[in-house]
This record gives C-alpha cells, sequence and structure tokens, in this order.
C-alpha cells in the first residue's frame, strides 16, 4: 500500500544523520516519491505556487526551486505564467526524474546538484526570488542555509519558505530571522499559521509558509 512505503520512506529521511544516508535515503525513494507522497495528500510542492504569485509577478525571474526533489512545483508555476526556474536539489536520482518533466512544456530552465548550507553555485543577486519546501524540516537543510540563500536573491526579491514544527525552535530559525533581520539583509512581509503539509496522512506534522522582502 503507498501509504505505508510512503511513511517508511518519510522515516528513513527524516532519520539520516548525515548528508551522504539522506541522499542515499531519497535515491531509494526517488522512483516512487511521486505516487507515495500523493497518497499521503503531500500539498507543499503546489500551495507554495500561491505566495510566489501572490508576491513574484508572472513573468519575472529567473527563480530558484531550492530543493525541487522530483520537480512537482515547476509545471504549476509555468502553468501559471513563470518560465525561468532553476531547481537546485542534494540528489542525483530527484534530479533525473526533474529532468524528465522537462518534455512536458520544459519548466526548469536549468537543474544543478548542490547543498542547502553549504556554498551556492550562483553570483550574489542572481534571482528575483527564492522558494523551498519540504526542505526545512527534521534531518534536512539548517536554518543557517538561509544565509546563502538570501545572498543569490537580488534587492526586492522574495524568500518563500516553509518551516516544520517540529525543526523551528530546535533548529534556531527564529535566531536565523532574527540575523538576517537586523542585518538588514531581509524584512518580513507575511507568514501563514501553522498548517498540515498532509491532507491524508500524518495529520500531527505541522509547516508554517515564511515570507521575507530581501533588501
Amino acid at each position: 500500500m503507498n501509504f505505508d512505503k510512503a511513511n517508511a520512506a518519510l522515516d528513513s529521511v527524516y532519520s539520516a544523520d548525515s548528508p551522504e544516508r539522506l541522499a542515499k535515503a531519497y535515491a531509494d525513494w526517488a522512483a516512487t516519491y511521486d505516487s507515495e507522497t500523493a497518497s499521503l495528500g503531500y500539498l507543499l510542492p503546489f500551495l507554495i505556487t500561491a505566495w510566489v504569485a501572490r508576491h513574484v509577478p508572472a513573468g519575472e525571474g529567473p527563480l530558484l526551486d531550492a530543493g525541487c526533489g522530483t520537480g512537482l512545483s515547476g509545471p504549476s508555476l509555468k502553468a501559471l505564467g513563470y518560465g525561468d526556474i532553476v531547481g537546485l536539489d542534494l540528489s542525483d536520482d530527484m534530479l533525473k526524474i526533474a529532468g524528465s518533466r522537462q518534455a512536458d512544456n520544459k519548466p526548469y530552465s536549468e537543474l544543478k546538484k548542490a547543498m542547502l548550507g553549504g556554498p551556492l553555485p550562483w553570483p550574489d543577486r542572481h534571482f528575483r526570488a527564492f522558494f523551498s519546501t519540504g526542505v526545512f524540516t527534521i534531518g534536512h537543510a539548517p536554518a543557517s542555509g538561509l544565509h546563502e540563500l538570501v545572498r543569490i536573491t537580488r534587492s526586492g526579491g522574495h524568500s518563500i519558505f516553509t518551516v516544520r514544527d517540529q525543526v523551528f525552535e530546535s533548529g534556531g530559525f527564529q535566531g536565523v530571522f532574527d540575523e538576517l533581520t537586523e542585518a538588514q539583509k531581509w524584512r518580513p512581509v507575511e507568514q501563514s499559521p501553522w498548517f498540515r503539509c498532509y491532507a491524508i496522512g500524518d495529520p500531527a506534522a505541522l509547516v508554517k509558509t515564511f515570507v521575507f522582502e530581501v533588501v
């Protein structure tokens, strides 16, 4: 049953204790990721497009899908009129599936392998905005990764991302938010209430979406 397999795969990625183990967990999951997260009612790759559309006019870019996974967000944003989207992920296997979507109106202009929390391969102020879902969660990207994402986002651009409830305090996200605000690197624009990231499974799994404007 997809539901049971999806929960087992989630346990595997959440319990990964190193970047290598996390990449291996996603490599093992890549082929069935889309169908199994769909069985849980995984909302985030599609719902994030609402915040992107609210703050970034259609046609403006480039946009960075930071932690794009299998590229579920790209086609939705393409349908909404966004044409210059770059995908970033740590998993070759997930990027391969994201690349296979290129036959479907080529939602991604570029796909790159890199890890959030380390240096990113773009110059300062390169992107109009970045968006990220399911990445700032248990056993995944650290809050410190936001510094590098903000560096590559242009002034007046937007940072749009979700954070899982279980890591918000323990991962020091508020501290990083405050650092970037006090350094006048960004200013807060919007935050959602906590909401379920799986419409069907795991009702206790909550996330919040944050939007900041880069200064």
